[in-house]
């Protein structure tokens, strides 16, 4: 996180803050680009008791991988821990009988007032696949360098940045395996001022995303 950021926890991510009317201290991913795109959804859309669901942190996670990432064979939430502000959410797949874990999804409450929706802020790093450049919440533009973390065999890394708008960026893909760092090369374009969703994901055994990591900057573009 940069210096005007909320403090970082241990594995990288930050920690629980309180948004406002006029300041986020997190990079709004999903579904909701700024504070004002929330507050206009509460305005027109709460009122109406229309898409409840932004209210439920579960099924904003689910919505976020599967409509948004479009990793549509992850299908489940597999844990949840959620507070009054603050949620992590584990999203997962069937796997032998059991479920496989992809992602712990971080969400904080955007907006203002009452009925506050749930806003994706990035994932927690797990050991498996982490994503810890570029830094969160920094400024990115032109041909960036994106790396972390991975562990595994037969690894296949894709990188992918996206915006509301779109995709905005694609590098396939890193060949890694066993515990190691990783890095590569992506070149952004036709991106926006505002929010940019970096996606690192792996699979391949299974299903053809397992694992994935996401960390959120900004267009400098």
């Amino acid at each position: 996180m940069g210096a005007t950021g909320p403090p970082t926890s241990a594995t990288g991510v930050p920690a629980p803050s309180t948004p406002s009317s006029t300041a986020f201290g997190y990079v709004p991913l999903w579904p909701f680009a700024s504070v004002a795109a929330a507050e206009q959804w509460q305005r027109e859309t709460v009122a109406e008791g229309h898409q409840p669901w932004h209210l439920d942190a579960g099924a904003v996670a689910l919505a976020f991988v599967r409509q948004y990432l479009r990793f549509t064979e992850i299908d489940r939430v597999v844990t949840k821990t959620v507070t009054a502000r603050d949620g992590r959410v584990t999203v997962g797949y069937p796997a032998g009988g059991a479920n496989g874990t992809a992602a712990t999804i971080h969400l904080v409450r955007i907006g203002s007032g009452a009925g506050q929706p749930w806003e994706v802020v990035g994932t927690f790093d797990n050991p498996s696949l982490s994503l810890t450049q570029p830094r969160y919440g920094s400024t990115v533009a032109g041909t960036i360098t994106v790396g972390g973390h991975v562990a595994g065999v037969d690894e296949s890394i894709r990188v992918t940045a996206r915006q509301l708008a779109g995709v905005v960026g694609v590098y396939c893909c890193l060949p890694a395996g066993a515990p190691t760092s990783w890095s590569a090369r992506l070149p952004l374009t036709n991106t926006r001022q505002g929010p940019v969703t970096i996606v690192a994901s792996t699979g391949g055994h299974l299903l053809a995303v397992e694992r994935f990591a996401v960390t959120g900057v900004r267009s400098g573009s």
